[in-house]
């Protein structure tokens, strides 16, 4: 990549749209310069509520970059937050009988698993590729074991799709702004990656994001992205159910769940809430313990459906790892950190670790990263033609 010419990132999530630009220096390390964060209205829950707003809204501030960068962009490199992807992982053989491995034979697995998959998924295209595992004998292989002698071949890829649709309408919202979208990275990718790179001992994790409205959950193993699920549910549902059960005004719960009021702390049945915490409402003799236990039955069962009880996971969890926790409302994380790490930690294989989320330059700066270095596992899906597809999996993989 050009050093001082600027590369325009944008990502679309559930409640921005981040406009970003920087430029790489001769290490070809990337700095972000400016962004624009506006609030995103019309391409929300994996749908396009208004394309032709939506287009505005990408025309307006690509002015406004380019009027700060003092530079008119050609390409766009697009972070994706809020859209469904289906994810697979299959597996390819060979047998070898004593026989060397050749990049031939891992050449064609590959070649066969990812047109087995464009055939069946007529509907999405492919947004990235991860080299899973190698395995050949039975032992696994952290590097592909090209010119070994053995007798069974195993290899397994990890896919990622979006919808041809949705991948349509995000190019059309930028060609008719005269950008041409040069990638597309999906959001929980780049978070991984950082993970991995912060934490030199986390080959294999989870990572979880709670929100307000929205939960999600991804699995990499081994630095390959191998599942991705989200879910219509967050804390807000905790909120509501304090209000139902205890017939409370949403304004009141806020505020006795902003007071930080029920971390390291046991209440005696007797114990009630203060009159301080009635907003517009006439006060009434409610147990603090009650609010305690209603909230603890629902994190125990938004744990369990995200993630104990999750089927997905089943194959998963066998293994060892981490649980790297985010919960995005500040007053559910300050009360009830200690209900959401006992669930998570049911399952003994992986230790619960609160995090931070990552911040916009953050995110931006990995994607760059990504986008000028590529990542030690993953393949080159995107191609127009079977030539071009062996070329670009044959440099991914073998340089």
């Amino acid at each position: 990549m050009q050093s001082d010419i600027p590369t325009l990132f944008v990502e679309i999530n559930l409640s921005n749209i981040i406009f970003a630009f920087g430029t790489y220096d001769e290490n070809q390390n990337f700095k972000v310069i400016d962004k624009v964060i506006v609030p995103n209205k019309d391409i929300n829950k994996n749908k396009f509520t208004n394309i032709i707003q939506a287009q505005e809204i990408i025309k307006k501030n690509i002015e406004i970059i380019e009027k700060k960068s003092n530079y008119i962009f050609k390409e766009v490199i697009v972070i994706l937050d809020n859209f469904e992807f289906l994810c697979l992982n299959i597996s390819g053989f060979k047998k070898l009988n004593g026989s060397q491995v050749l990049k031939e034979n891992i050449f064609y697995i590959l070649n066969s698993l990812k047109l087995s998959v464009t055939e069946h998924e007529k509907e999405k295209t492919i947004l990235h590729i991860f080299n899973s595992k190698s395995v050949l004998d039975g032992i696994c292989n952290d590097n592909l074991p090209i010119g070994l002698f053995g007798d069974f071949y195993n290899h397994e890829l990890s896919f990622f799709m979006v919808a041809n649709n949705d991948l349509k309408n995000i190019k059309q919202i930028f060609n008719k702004n005269n950008l041409n979208v040069k990638k597309i990275l999906i959001k929980q990718f780049i978070e991984g990656t950082h993970l991995i790179n912060q934490n030199n001992d986390s080959e294999i994790f989870f990572k979880i994001k709670i929100t307000k409205n929205n939960s999600y959950i991804y699995f990499f193993e081994k630095s390959s992205l191998k599942y991705v699920e989200s879910f219509k549910f967050g804390t807000d549902i905790i909120f509501k159910d304090i209000e139902k059960v205890c017939s409370l005004h949403h304004e009141t719960v806020e505020k006795i769940l902003s007071d930080n009021f029920i971390d390291n702390k046991n209440f005696e049945n007797n114990e009630f809430l203060e009159k301080k915490y009635f907003i517009n409402e006439n006060y009434r003799k409610i147990r603090k313990k009650l609010i305690l236990d209603i909230a603890d039955v629902r994190i125990n069962e938004i744990v369990n459906i995200i993630f104990n009880n999750n089927i997905n996971l089943k194959f998963f969890k066998k293994n060892y790892g981490k649980i790297f926790l985010f919960i995005e409302d500040q007053p559910t994380l300050k009360n009830f950190k200690k209900n959401f790490k006992s669930y998570f930690s049911q399952n003994i294989n992986f230790k619960t670790n609160l995090i931070h989320d990552l911040e916009v330059d953050l995110i931006i700066m990995n994607a760059a990263k990504i986008l000028i270095q590529g990542w030690k596992k993953e393949a080159i899906p995107m191609t127009q033609t079977k030539s071009s597809l062996i070329t670009r999996i044959f440099k991914s993989l073998f340089g």
